[in-house]
């Protein structure tokens, strides 16, 4: 068993200002440096183009690229770069796992991917120059996996395939996109139908007004839409999109549905997806499907649940209470995870090694 940690980061300010303090905080660090080796294995199969993806960012979201900005300027490296490790445009994604459980008022969700990849950090920021409010955990810096906007929409992804990528934004900067500039699912659909896809990811919706949550279908060739509660990695309307092996998916699936019964409390529904004995946590961390994390979020009351690793205990957040000034106590959640693979935010993760 390893112990792991997630660094929780609040800010109130502009998005320049934040790309700054993220950029003071990243230089130097283990995750930059675990970067740097990294790149030296897998080389980037896609290629950045400075202007058009500025043109993209200025039409869409011009608040993040000032986000880019300020990571420039405090880690002094050229535009390039910044857009190679954050800027969550043309960039391909690893296959991995997730799944996502929807209830009355919370939405519950399984983060699988691989250890020597994640950021490990939850990240409250408080826009003063445009844009939602948002707490959720970020995934390459600048984007989100998942996470909650003070409106109260609630937002999660899930990996389908890696076919025919095309060009336009990745998973996590959509996912930040969505919390950051949609109040709602109805805005969410529209955008997520507008925006260039680069893969082929469905994306869970939950407000503070859904009976039923919204389940979106993406792919760099359309996009459709259905309601559902649960939702892992294979797709119900765009199945020629899917893969060809989706045991996995379908099992978890089916045991999540199996288990969601009327009443269902949020704990309850948390241990289904933390607990390692219930059949939707994954320990499939080498095959890039483990279970990092699982967070929950509930739009009415404004919270937020993070736990690290399985069979933990959640540490609970009062996102409502931080949107009116009151910062939190807590500065890192803790969990252990059952692997030997390096974290890439707390140990050296070369490629050339397990």
């Amino acid at each position: 068993m390893k112990k792991i940690f997630a660094d929780v980061i609040q800010f109130r300010g502009t998005h320049y200002e934040i790309g700054l303090k993220q950029g003071i905080l990243l230089k130097d660090s283990i995750l930059v440096k675990n970067r740097e080796r990294q790149w030296k294995v897998r080389k980037p199969r896609f290629r950045i183009d400075i202007d058009e993806t500025k043109q993209v960012f200025q039409r869409i979201a011009p608040k993040v690229w000032e986000e880019f900005l300020g990571l420039q300027d405090a880690l002094e490296w050229s535009m390039d770069r910044v857009l190679l490790e954050f800027g969550g445009y043309r960039v391909n994604i690893n296959p991995s796992g997730c799944s996502i459980v929807v209830g009355e008022n919370y939405m519950i969700r399984n983060y699988d991917y691989h250890p020597k990849t994640y950021d490990g950090r939850m990240l409250l920021f408080q826009p003063t120059d445009g844009g939602y409010s948002t707490i959720g955990l970020s995934q390459k810096i600048t984007g989100r996996s998942d996470g909650m906007n003070d409106k109260g929409l609630s937002m999660g992804y899930t990996f389908m395939n890696r076919k025919r990528p095309g060009d336009g934004f990745v998973c996590y900067m959509i996912g930040r996109l969505l919390l950051e500039y949609c109040a709602n699912t109805e805005e969410a659909i529209d955008l997520l139908k507008e925006i260039p896809h680069r893969g082929s990811f469905s994306y869970l919706l939950f407000d503070i007004n859904s009976t039923i949550p919204s389940i979106v279908e993406t792919s760099p060739r359309r996009v459709e839409v259905r309601q559902g509660y649960t939702c892992t990695n294979h797709f119900k309307i765009l199945t020629e999109e899917n893969r060809r092996v989706l045991d996995d998916s379908k099992k978890r699936q089916q045991m999540m549905e199996e288990n969601h019964v009327p009443g269902l409390s949020g704990l309850q529904a948390f241990k289904l997806l933390n607990d390692t004995d219930k059949g939707v946590f994954s320990k499939l961390y080498g095959s890039w499907a483990g279970t990092i994390h699982t967070s929950a979020y509930f739009p009415k009351e404004g919270k937020a649940w993070l736990a690290l690793g399985g069979d933990q205990e959640p540490t609970k957040v009062d996102f409502s209470k931080w949107l009116e000034g009151k910062d939190l106590s807590i500065n890192r959640v803790e969990g252990m995870v059952d692997t030997d693979i390096p974290f890439a935010n707390m140990e050296t993760a070369d490629w050339y090694q397990k």
